[in-house]
């Protein structure tokens, strides 16, 4: 039987945008404990764009320490499509199912298809909702859940968002208030109009105030961007408050590790991978009008590395998602 190919952004090598080339690759075939999906719809997001500069020491180890290992070459993180083809060992999804996930480190999802074992953070995607705006709630509101149900917010505390108009940001603002905190954004200016209509009940423009110096206190200081630091959130913490933070690397697990014990607040660091129940959780939340989705800029598959140009300049509200096939 010949073999069949697909479309697939690849990255040979480490570097600028212009590395992402288009190129016909062949089509993976499923294991037996896989399923294999026709993308329809893939986002562009901050870690892949540092999986594809190879920024740290440690993305190196996993990926590659000089290029990129071949099958990690093409991105793609979150997802949604129909499923194509099913080993004979599966049975949580049949073909011609609707699906959206999270193909973490294995990535894969900036091509025609991809192929993902069947315990994979794979969940039926959710009703009403079109292939670009189900995979643009992936990782963001699975995260947000992820840091604020470890921080233990709880209703009538106060929670401030930091980069609240991001990927992550926009879907913990709605998580926040569906949790019934009171939310305080922190972002530019320009876009308190979008986090208020998300749910935030104050907005402080970093461009001209600093959160931590407000005279305001907070149970839980959620930087879904790395822009702040647990020494600063301490201006603003209560006793037994947390600093939770996405962004970082092994001098945040210490951290994390350290101020369980010896410190008045709390630094929470982590990586939020396996998603299932999260993604049960997301199509419950969009089902009830508590989550929507926040999409920037569209791009066809052919121009994403316009969209990682676009996402690097760092003034991105919400998602950039790439459209691979037609829905």
């Amino acid at each position: 039987m010949p073999t069949m190919h697909m479309k697939a952004m690849v990255f040979p090598r480490y570097g600028a945008p212009d590395v992402l080339t288009l190129r016909d690759v062949p089509r993976p075939e499923p294991h037996n404990d896989e399923v294999r999906i026709a993308v329809r719809a893939t986002t562009v997001t901050a870690a892949c764009g540092l999986m594809r500069r190879g920024d740290t020491a440690m993305a190196r180890v996993v990926l590659g320490l000089f290029r990129p290992r071949r099958r990690f070459r093409i991105l793609g993180i979150e997802l949604c499509g129909v499923v194509d083809k099913v080993g004979k060992d599966v049975t949580r999804f049949r073909v011609g199912q609707r699906v959206f996930g999270f193909a973490g480190m294995h990535a894969g999802a900036n091509a025609e298809f991809v192929c993902l074992r069947e315990t994979a953070s794979l969940a039926p995607a959710p009703d009403g909702l079109s292939d670009l705006e189900s995979a643009s709630l992936v990782d963001g509101p699975t995260t947000a859940l992820y840091f604020l149900r470890r921080a233990k917010l709880a209703p009538g505390m106060r929670v401030a968002i930091i980069g609240a108009s991001g990927s992550v940001g926009s879907a913990a603002v709605q998580v926040a208030r569906h949790m019934g905190a009171h939310v305080t954004a922190v972002c530019s200016g320009n876009n308190a109009e979008l986090v208020r209509g998300l749910g935030a009940q104050e907005v402080v423009d970093y461009t001209r105030e600093d959160y931590a110096q407000r005279g305001v206190t907070y149970d839980v200081v959620f930087d879904t961007v790395g822009k702040s630091s647990h020494r600063v959130a301490n201006h603003c913490l209560v006793k037994g408050g947390v600093y939770a933070v996405t962004v970082g690397g092994a001098g945040l697990v210490a951290l994390d590790l350290w101020t369980r014990w010896f410190s008045r607040t709390r630094l929470l660091f982590g990586y939020s991978v396996e998603k299932n129940a999260a993604l049960l959780e997301v199509n419950e939340l969009t089902q009830h009008g508590a989550l929507r989705p926040v999409i920037d800029r569209q791009y066809p598959l052919a121009e994403l590395a316009e969209a990682h140009r676009y996402v690097e300049a760092g003034h991105k509200r919400g998602n950039v998602v790439i459209t691979v096939a037609a829905g």
